[in-house]
């Protein structure tokens, strides 16, 4: 990638926004998760553990060196968690499988900067008009 293309910069700011969680705490998360966690997909073709442990390595790289395939993840990822917290459910501190696959994408959703509904839409846009 280089390092002046402000799409990739933008998207880059906004997956990290999304993905709230340190790359520690996801991989302790990642490690501790079930085989099962794919159950928790917001998408039944999506390998949601799989697409964590692709966050896990985009966390742990330099914006310089993303490969589309990182980009193409960081806007999976951002859409997908983005996704779910404007369409949180109405007990959302206490359903495990939505709270257990915004852990596995990166995003904790009890953390206070977790944006919901027309907060978190605008995070989307960010992300798509540059």
């Amino acid at each position: 990638m280089t390092r002046s293309n402000p799409a990739i910069e933008q998207r880059w700011d906004v997956f990290h926004r999304v993905v709230n969680m340190p790359s520690p705490e996801l991989r302790d998360w990642l490690l501790s998760t079930p085989d099962g966690a794919a159950a928790y997909a917001p998408e039944p073709d999506i390998d949601i553990h799989e697409l964590g442990g692709r966050v896990l390595r985009i966390l742990e790289k330099r914006r310089v060196d993303l490969t589309d395939d990182d980009v193409a993840t960081m806007e999976l990822v951002t859409e997908l968690v983005v996704g779910r917290l404007m369409n949180a459910p109405p007990e959302e501190a206490v359903n495990e499988p939505w709270r257990d696959t915004l852990l596995t994408l990166g995003h904790d959703p009890l953390r206070p900067d977790s944006p919901r509904g027309e907060e978190a839409a605008t995070l989307l846009r960010e992300m798509t008009t540059t």
